[in-house]
């Protein structure tokens, strides 16, 4: 990524915002280089580069105007003589809330220990439900600390990827910043094991360049099938990390050799309505594998993710992965939550999809904020942000997205409290199940109720959500029962 300077900064905000003054990104920048004029950072560049970085990479995500602006700024209060009143008085209220946000941040070290690193996880994430924007400053100014990490002494360097493979690039997931999310857990992976690292980027790179052809040769049978449709359309290819190649390896037990992974493309086109006829051309074209088919469009997944996903056979026999979405699906999948701040900048704008996942996302971390102890605060977080979903149905058809291993008293807290509360027992596909049941993809889950029934402690042993786990254990408090 090429650093932006002052012009070009405020050209590409702009460009995207052009009703909006940008005369305060100029200010920042010019205060910001006149702040840190006599830092180095340890690679012996002058510090601002890194600020400079953080506002390309907030600009490249079209964040709004003070958070670039708090991006320039951000090191200012924690690193060089400047007060929290003399940015208020140069800056405002709202660009000096989000650097004193991102400057707590700075103070939560990492700790192997988990009592420690749990609170400090959680200040975090307190911080982040009073304004998203702090989080995404901090995974900007991650992403530029990792990019450099070789400059420093190699047990920071393993404390930092640790961190940041723990919880910033699962963060990153969590707010559907998937291009982030994957430079980052790469950037983990190659500190943290720099052999395996290595042998599989070789490994990778050979594959790709023998597989070229046949990618090439693949998207011109799909240019020619697409053709005569008329329909406007673009082909992307698509590389998957090599951390989550190696995890792959890792969960099979496989050497990379054994790996079936396939070929992926995407297909990006205008309107929901193509992507399914898009896909009706391509499965008549080629041969779908079966049961590769999910539609993420009409059940978006937690993180608002939407795609079509199918595997067919390719020309000549091999898998080919394809994911079909519109060019705002493809925005969102790239940049997750900070591709809906741009709408934020016009007067007066509401976006659903920004104000769905903010709120989902600050109900999310008031759950985790009541778990008290602090191994159940870490686990619950992990399973949370690992985000491997189950789409369970109500009887009326309504569906619930869920993490995996999740029971039907998750589901009941997911439905309403008041059903969690007064569930008794629970129907899966027409058959009774226990209650610690481990729900799948497509049941359809009926719970059963009885007025006056309440809640058991032991329900914690069962529950997989900080939802229900927190819905539980505000009840029992209530009742004096110690959880």
């Amino acid at each position: 990524m090429s650093l932006l300077d002052k012009d070009q900064l405020i050209a590409q905000f702009s460009a995207y915002a052009a009703h909006v003054d940008a005369g305060i990104l100029a200010k920042a920048y010019d205060f910001s280089v006149r702040a840190h004029a006599d830092q180095e950072r340890a690679s012996g560049e002058v510090y601002f580069v890194h600020c400079q970085s953080v506002a390309t990479s907030l600009v490249e995500w079209k964040m709004d105007l003070p958070t670039i602006c708090a991006g320039l700024l951000h090191d200012t209060l924690e690193d060089t003589p400047i007060t929290e009143e003399a940015m208020r008085e140069e800056f405002g209220e709202e660009i000096t809330r989000l650097v004193l946000g991102v400057t707590k941040l700075e103070r939560l070290e990492y700790s192997s220990r988990d009592d420690v690193q749990a609170e400090n996880w959680r200040k975090m994430l307190l911080a982040t439900a009073q304004d998203i924007r702090v989080i995404v400053i901090k995974l900007a100014d991650r992403q530029h600390n990792m990019r450099t990490l070789g400059y420093l002494p190699e047990a920071k360097q393993q404390r930092i990827a640790n961190e940041t493979l723990a919880l910033y690039a699962p963060l990153a997931h969590r707010l559907g910043m998937f291009q982030l999310k994957g430079e980052l857990e790469d950037l983990a992976f190659k500190h943290l094991w720099p052999q395996e690292f290595a042998d599989l980027e070789a490994k990778v790179n050979a594959l790709l360049a023998a597989r070229e052809a046949t990618l090439k040769k693949f998207k011109e049978s799909v240019e020619k099938a697409l053709a005569a449709s008329q329909i406007a359309h673009r082909i992307l290819s698509r590389s998957k990390s090599l951390y989550s190649i190696y995890r792959k390896m890792q969960r099979q037990k496989k050497p990379f050799e054994e790996i079936q992974d396939a070929l992926g493309v995407r297909i990006i086109t205008d309107s929901i309505s193509n992507c399914y006829a898009l896909l009706g051309i391509v499965h008549t074209e080629f041969k779908p594998v079966s049961g590769s088919f999910t539609d993420y469009i009409s059940i978006p997944k937690m993180n608002l993710y939407q795609s079509l996903h199918t595997t067919v056979m390719g020309p000549g026999g091999e898998l080919v992965e394809i994911q079909l979405r519109t060019e705002e699906m493809h925005r969102t999948a790239e940049y997750g939550i900070a591709a809906h701040w741009r709408y934020k900048t016009a007067e007066h704008a509401k976006d659903a999809h920004l104000e769905e996942k903010l709120n989902w996302l600050r109900q999310w971390i008031e759950w985790l904020q009541d778990l008290k102890s602090p191994r159940e605060f870490l686990d619950s977080l992990k399973t949370d942000l690992e985000l491997n979903q189950v789409f369970v149905f109500t009887p009326a058809g309504e569906v619930k997205p869920l993490p995996a291993g999740s029971t039907p008293l998750d589901f009941a807290f997911a439905v309403h409290t008041d059903i969690g509360y007064s569930c008794v027992g629970a129907q899966v596909n027409n058959k009774m199940v226990r209650l610690d049941y481990q729900l799948k993809s497509g049941d359809i889950c009926k719970i059963i109720t009885k007025r006056n029934s309440v809640p058991k402690k032991d329900w914690l042993m069962y529950v997989k959500t900080a939802r229900a786990r927190s819905k539980i254990r505000h009840y029992l408090r209530e009742k004096g029962i110690v959880a």
